[in-house]
């Protein structure tokens, strides 16, 4: 079972300089450079790929934007599938980055009213077993639609998440969708929110896949994580 893992990790908010943020910038431009293939899909917990390099999970609830955010972030338009039917995803898909130096894990989307119950339990069964037991894990990006206010969902996600003892980063998505005043609302309430879990990460980053605000920062944020090149 994971422990609190470290928070920081070498990413933004350790950088003091504008130098050593333009070189964690830099960092995460010339990962998200390299080559991001789809290598693994699971279903059950017993299905999963072999541990290998650090791994970085995405979740959020359905239609938040994951698979938006993924293409973005390495620059493909159909890495990842976008649906407008939400609930698709139903399995862990895993993507290698960089040649073995980092694996994204877009997980299945929560709080679909239209789930039935049993698969609602199962999904999150999955969830947290794979959380809590994985041992490659460094960090979970919790997705948070920039436009509409935290659900209950998200609140439960954030426990099931501090439960595990899993560092996890808030990722507001959409933002370009969302009036000037409400971002400053929602950013200030994620924020609150992460500093009310032991698990949560201080820096929330604020993004949208359909201008690029906040993926260089995002990919920076990666980069300190992924194993040296």
């Amino acid at each position: 079972m994971n422990t609190t893992p470290s928070l920081g990790a070498g990413g933004l908010l350790e950088a003091k300089t504008e130098e050593q943020q333009a070189a964690l910038l830099e960092a995460g431009r010339l990962l998200f450079a390299r080559p991001c293939t789809f290598f693994f899909a699971a279903q059950k917990i017993d299905q999963l790929p072999p541990v290998r390099g650090p791994e970085i999970a995405v979740c959020g609830r359905s239609n938040v934007g994951k698979s938006s955010l993924l293409n973005a972030l390495t620059g493909q338009k159909a890495l990842a599938r976008v649906s407008q039917t939400p609930g698709r995803t139903r399995q862990l898909n895993f993507f290698d980055l960089g040649e073995g130096r980092l694996t994204l894990v877009d997980m299945p989307g929560y709080g679909y009213a239209q789930a039935s119950k049993s698969l609602k339990a199962d999904w999150q069964g999955l969830m947290f077993d794979f959380l809590r037991g994985r041992p490659t894990l460094r960090r979970v990006l919790l997705l948070l639609d920039a436009r509409i206010e935290t659900k209950e969902s998200d609140r439960a996600a954030m426990k099931l998440l501090n439960d595990a003892a899993v560092a996890f980063q808030i990722v507001l998505t959409k933002a370009d969708d969302a009036k000037p005043f409400w971002l400053r609302k929602r950013l200030e309430e994620a924020q609150q929110l992460a500093r009310k879990h032991t698990a949560g990460h201080p820096l929330v980053l604020v993004t949208s896949a359909e201008t690029g605000l906040g993926i260089p920062e995002l990919r920076a944020e990666l980069a300190a994580l992924a194993a040296p090149d």
